[in-house]
């Protein structure tokens, strides 16, 4: 089925689908290849009149000369950004609800089966965790098409280069530690590597590889779409433990995090200085907006229980010592000494 007629079916689906996440696709796939088709036909004409009748047509809005600028279809960018960006954020609140009602206890979680007319609570968030996923993977193919067809209509690297500047600005989906978080999510409440096929999507193929320095989590998607992200923590070189994302995406455990950014555990990243750099990229003013990537601190957790509770004595020795160093200079400053 091409991605065209897979778009539609999802777009159908959606609608037919009393989804209270709203997560629609985001670009308007079908104006933007109509509107790049339009200018790629365009310059044909131009080029083979140019070439028989020996007359050459240039456009005010350049649209008759290769590897320049066209003004009719530049316009996109900024509609693509905007909407990137929008989608970014809704996929980061979305993920972190789901994330909340999955481990929430006691009466809420009482209250919330009781709003869903008692409906098995599990079973709705892997739901909406896979329309979530499916989300994410029709936007990211809708968006390489267009600009891929973009670069091929202008015959130019523009569409390529500025997949590269969203890259930058932290707004590619697909690099995003909310989607890696949702993944866990479902891989947390299946239970497997694996889940049902469906008729659009095919196997939604989870591989979770736990094998020292190789491992290593992979998703597969529409036998197109590939999700690679390494669970070892890039300071400590170790499986993560208790994992945090910084803004600019990268992944460390939380005491190695800490220790980075030169505060003390008991503190948490809230604390790390503006000034303070990622360790991978060197990006300065990261640690304000962490995320805590629960889902996948207990994906860990449940696959790795002898690694965990050494980990986990070894942290907390760490934190007695850093706590007893902490009361010790605090009561010195106090009293003066």
């Amino acid at each position: 089925m091409e991605f065209k007629e897979s778009l539609t079916t999802y777009l159908v689906e959606e609608e037919e689908e009393e989804d209270d996440l709203n997560t629609r696709c985001s670009f308007d796939f079908k104006r933007f290849k109509h509107q790049l088709n339009f200018c790629r036909q365009h310059r044909h004409d131009e080029a083979s009149i140019d070439s028989h009748g020996d007359v050459n047509l240039v456009d005010d809005r350049n649209q008759s000369v290769p590897n320049q600028h066209c003004n009719r279809c530049d316009r996109m960018f900024s509609e693509l950004t905007l909407a990137t960006s929008k989608m970014a954020d809704n996929i980061s609140l979305k993920v972190e609800h789901l994330v909340r009602l999955h481990f929430t206890s006691g009466l809420p979680r009482f209250l919330s089966c009781m709003l869903q007319c008692f409906k098995d609570d599990q079973e709705q968030l892997m739901s909406k965790g896979l329309m979530l996923i499916q989300f994410v993977v029709m936007n990211a193919i809708a968006l390489r098409k267009i600009l891929k067809k973009y670069d091929k209509a202008h015959e130019s690297a523009k569409g390529m280069n500025f997949k590269s500047k969203l890259q930058a600005r932290h707004l590619d989906i697909m690099l995003s530690p909310w989607l890696i978080e949702l993944v866990a999510l479902c891989i947390n409440i299946n239970g497997s590597d694996s889940l049902v096929a469906d008729d659009l999507f095919g196997q939604l193929s989870f591989n979770l590889k736990l094998t020292g320095e190789s491992s290593v989590l992979t998703l597969i998607l529409l036998d197109s779409e590939k999700l690679d992200c390494s669970l070892i923590c890039p300071i400590c070189l170790d499986l993560f433990f208790q994992p945090y994302a910084l803004r600019c995406g990268h992944i460390f455990c939380k005491s190695c995090a800490c220790l980075a950014a030169r505060v003390l555990i008991i503190e948490g990243l809230k604390y790390a200085s503006s000034d303070s750099k990622c360790p991978v990229c060197r990006e300065s003013g990261v640690y304000d907006q962490s995320v805590c990537m629960s889902e996948l601190g207990l994906l860990l957790q449940q696959r790795c229980k002898q690694k965990f509770r050494e980990r986990l004595m070894e942290e907390r020795k760490i934190i007695l010592k850093q706590t007893k160093e902490y009361w010790e200079l605090q009561t010195s400053h106090l009293i003066g000494l």
